[in-house]
């Protein structure tokens, strides 16, 4: 039966057919030879309906919706303006400034396309408006956007966590950490490049009261994490309720006070949310019938043992499962990843010891790398479409900039307090 159901998998994943039905299909093949079809095919409809309905994963359309209404709103020049007061006169400032920025959009979007294709349209032309190569200004704002899923709120963490059993709050409370790492070595590559290629950063307005003041005008865009994540880690309201406020938020700010969302806009918005939503709701019915036809075959404890067999260690095993995950994170999207491989994996991590937050926010660092390596890359795609340039040049400016992400994951694990200190602090389980 295991050979079956991995086999029609990975036939499917051949074809080009969309994950959450190759799931569900190969589920339903499997029911159909081993059990006779009848009362087990209706088994895989009812989870894949009972498993939307569930508290925690109405965030994940809100969420959705807060990205798509900010994007449309105009909050993101003045998310620009904030990282450019702030780094924009040291070399490189500007590609700086496109990193802080990628930074605090993720903190309401947490979507990396979404952060590229609001942040990029804008920051793309200043680049190589100031001498900077096309390319390497695409390669930066993707790169950049890699942190979308990382830092809170984050889609892809909600789904590990209703999966994994875990706290939602504890997950988005870990990604903190990593999240700030990821942007410092970005940061790192980025001036080193850019004393190597010359590429000099804007001189600054004025001094520390200039920056506040750029700081205050972008007030109303800045408040918005605040009100998410400090209303999450405050006990004010659930992750859930956040997302709801969120949105409420963003619809007003952009009416009243930024005046750019016209009935248009908020439609395009809703009916862009409605469609991401639901394609994470369809991949996550699939895989919860998938995950429990793993267990019933117990899959994850025979993968377990054939890991052990090789190493013993911890740190070794983990290397292992985030090489095979880089892998995978190439040729499959970052939410299918997540609940097709937390089933199987998890279990490993915590008999060996680990956290389950700090598996799960490593997971998704890891398969970020996907949107930033081909041939997925939707990240590259979205910013080649924006600055033009080849994309074997993009894919050639790239390359650093993963090697600084996979350091950044591999010092989260050696370090795992870098993930673990503020739910810790915060009294959360990890």
């Amino acid at each position: 039966m295991t050979a079956v159901l991995l086999t029609s998998l990975f036939i499917g994943l051949i074809f080009s057919i969309p994950i959450a039905i190759a799931m569900a299909g190969a589920c339903a093949l499997v029911f159909i030879v081993f059990y006779g079809g009848g009362s087990m095919l209706q088994l895989l409809a009812q989870a894949m309906i009972t498993t939307a309905d569930s508290f925690p994963l109405m965030a994940i359309p809100f969420f959705m919706l807060v990205g798509t209404l900010m994007s449309r709103a105009g909050l993101a020049e003045e998310i620009i303006n904030v990282g450019d007061a702030l780094t924009g006169s040291r070399p490189g400032g500007l590609g700086i400034s496109t990193i802080v920025a990628c930074m605090i959009f993720a903190a309401i979007s947490g979507s990396g396309p979404a952060v590229v294709a609001a942040l990029g349209v804008i920051l793309v032309p200043a680049m190589v408006e100031r001498g900077y190569d096309p390319a390497y200004a695409g390669s930066i704002v993707a790169a950049g956007a890699t942190i979308g899923p990382v830092i809170p709120p984050s889609i892809p963490m909600i789904i590990y966590s209703v999966i994994a059993g875990t706290s939602v709050v504890s997950m988005f409370a870990g990604g903190v950490g990593p999240g700030i790492l990821m942007g410092l070595v970005l940061i790192m590559v980025n001036m080193y490049v850019s004393k190597k290629r010359g590429y000099v950063g804007k001189p600054r307005g004025g001094g520390a009261k200039w920056i506040f003041g750029q700081c205050w005008k972008a007030k109303w865009a800045l408040f918005l994490p605040i009100i998410i994540l400090g209303g999450i880690y405050g006990g004010v309201f659930t992750p859930t309720e956040a997302a709801v406020v969120g949105a409420v938020y963003a619809l007003l700010t952009g009416i009243f006070i930024y005046h750019q969302l016209s009935f248009k806009k908020i439609y395009d918005a809703l009916v862009e949310a409605a469609l991401l939503s639901c394609l994470s709701m369809f991949i996550l019915g699939g895989a919860t019938t998938f995950g429990r036809l793993m267990t019933m075959e117990k899959i994850p404890q025979t993968l377990a043992a054939a890991m052990l067999s090789i190493s013993s260690s911890p740190f070794v095993v983990m290397l292992m499962i985030m090489g095979f995950l880089l892998i995978t994170g190439m040729f499959i999207d970052t939410t299918s990843n997540v609940v097709l491989f937390t089933p199987l994996f998890l279990p490993i991590m915590t008999q060996l010891g680990y956290s389950p937050v700090l598996f799960g926010v490593v997971m998704v660092m890891n398969l970020c790398m996907g949107m930033i390596t081909p041939p997925v890359g939707v990240n590259l795609y979205v910013a080649q479409g924006i600055c033009k340039a080849p994309f074997d040049k993009m894919i050639k400016e790239t390359i650093p900039l993963v090697v600084a992400l996979l350091v950044a994951i591999l010092i989260t694990i050696i370090f795992p307090e870098i993930c673990l200190w503020l739910p810790k602090s915060l009294g959360m389980m990890v």
